[in-house]
């Protein structure tokens, strides 16, 4: 990536939205703007677990007014990435319909462990650089993440549904500060966070570090009544909920340091943290500058290039993990890939590089199904892939990928698509016509085969002794032309005189 492409990240979080864009220099991210807006789109969710449209709304006008902001950058500038009010509410795909509209980009939906690690991405590479093991921890308005990490590398993420929105609705209803009210807080959230005890202990880390929402309201507050600055000492966190139970409500705290948009959810973000504290045996905390949006900024320039792409790694570990033959994974990669090449001819460079690397992943994962059962592994690969907790994937990556894995061989109508998508389409007669060629399990003849596209209409040329030579191949490959009659699209088999 050039020197001076500016980057956006865009954090749809339970209480806030914020937009953090940067300037790429050598390697580093350099801000250039930061806006952030209190949505509390978390406290939105009904008892169905449905967002209101008040709750949606607020989310629109946001998302509109950075997307004002945005307009100029191109996609492959921006990322927007969605936590947990998202990944629970039941209505979200109306509201992502209009919210990707209004902001002009994808939005996507990430999962807990994948927010964990890119919250981690975030801190590390905003922290000096050591070989101390760091614990990092983030409450967010709906859950609280936890990572354990070296460097930059999240070796252990974890998400808890415990939350500043979620547990200051619950156990302070009204804003009202009480001992009982902290303490019914205080357990809950040791309830939840409970499991955390044997792999977050003080043993497996060096040194706390706490990012953004309630641990960085915490921090101002206690730095500005003159304690460490940067710095959350268990004393402070007792001084802070005695000011809270002096004042008996939210309304009525009078603290410098506490901003307006914090104060209604203070009481459940700190009951939180004090679970926290107690549970792992934290002394102190440092805050860290670094956050999930700076996270999801650097994420983007690993995602550049295949060697530093997360994602292929979790590829290859799904591989393994599912016994997938790697040899077949292999050729029907490099098959697949070459057809698709000659498909994709006025691509720009670096995104027909990325698209082909999403092809390759479908092509590695195609039979990890057959761990499973041999009998329709396709689905059954699919079905991993939907259901997957995959590291650096968005829900819908994983989707899209599941639905190439699905549709790699069969029928075409089982495939809940839009064949309208030519780039989809592409990649998937690719696949499908990779696999046909594989068959045998062994590398095949593509002397004198090409493969060509017009409009909707595909040709794969075959030389003129090529049919003879590979008959049950030819057979599959007329077979695969009838396959598609029932698509908006035609193969044609052209077997050369």
């Amino acid at each position: 990536m050039d020197d001076g492409t500016l980057l956006a990240a865009v954090d749809l979080g339970s209480n806030s939205y914020r937009l953090e864009i940067g300037r790429h220099d050598h390697g580093q991210i350099q801000r250039a703007e930061y806006i952030k807006e209190t949505v509390r789109q978390g406290g939105g969710l009904d008892e169905d677990r449905n967002l209101t449209p008040e709750a949606m709304q607020r989310g629109w006008d946001c998302l509109a007014r950075f997307g004002e902001r945005l307009a100029g950058l191109r996609p492959h500038q921006v990322r927007a990435v969605a936590t947990q009010t998202l990944r629970e509410a039941r209505n979200r795909d109306a509201f992502l319909a209009r919210a990707r509209q209004v902001l002009g980009f994808p939005i996507d939906v990430i999962s807990g462990r994948e927010e964990a690690r890119l919250i981690y991405q975030g801190v590390a590479h905003l922290l000096p650089q050591s070989d101390e093991r760091r614990l990092v921890v983030d409450i967010g308005g709906r859950s609280t993440e936890m990572i354990l990490g070296q460097r930059f590398e999240a070796q252990v993420t974890e998400s808890y549904r415990v939350g500043s929105v979620a547990w200051s609705q619950k156990y302070f209803p009204k804003g009202e500060f009480t001992e009982s009210a902290f303490e019914r807080a205080e357990v809950a959230a040791k309830a939840v966070l409970d499991e955390a005890l044997g792999t977050y202990r003080h043993a497996n880390w060096d040194h706390a570090y706490g990012s953004s929402g309630t641990i960085g309201a915490v921090a101002d507050i206690l730095t500005v009544a003159g304690w460490s600055g940067g710095r959350i000492e268990r004393k402070g966190l007792y001084w802070l909920k005695e000011r809270m139970l002096a004042a008996r409500s939210a309304d009525r705290v009078r603290l410098e340091g506490l901003k307006d948009d914090r104060r209604p959810v203070i009481g459940g973000g700190l009951s939180v943290l004090m679970a926290v504290f107690d549970l792992l045996e934290i002394d102190s905390m440092d805050t860290a500058e670094g956050a999930l949006r700076h996270g999801v900024l650097y994420d983007m320039l690993d995602r550049e290039h295949a060697q530093t792409d997360v994602r292929s790694t979790t590829v290859q570990r799904l591989a393994v993990k599912f016994a997938a033959d790697p040899a077949q994974a292999a050729r029907v990669s490099r098959v697949a890939c070459e057809f698709f090449r000659q498909l994709r001819t006025g691509d720009a460079p670096a995104e027909l590089a990325r698209r082909e690397r999403k092809l390759s992943w479908a092509a590695q994962l195609h039979e990890i199904g057959a761990r499973i059962s041999h009998s329709d592994y396709h689905k059954h690969g699919a079905y991993i892939l939907d259901n997957a907790d995959a590291m650096g994937f968005a829900q819908w990556e994983l989707h899209r990928l599941g639905l190439l894995v699905l549709g790699h061989r069969g029928k075409l109508r089982k495939l809940e698509v839009d064949f309208d998508d030519e780039v989809f389409v592409h990649q998937l007669i690719s696949l499908r016509l990779a696999v046909i060629l594989c068959h045998a399990r062994r590398d095949p003849d593509l002397q004198g085969l090409s493969l060509a596209a017009s409009a909707h209409d595909i040709t794969l040329n075959l030389r003129p002794d090529w049919a003879a030579a590979f008959p049950q191949s030819a057979h599959l490959l007329r077979e695969e032309t009838v396959a598609w009659q029932k698509t908006s699209w035609r193969l044609t088999v052209a077997e050369g005189a």
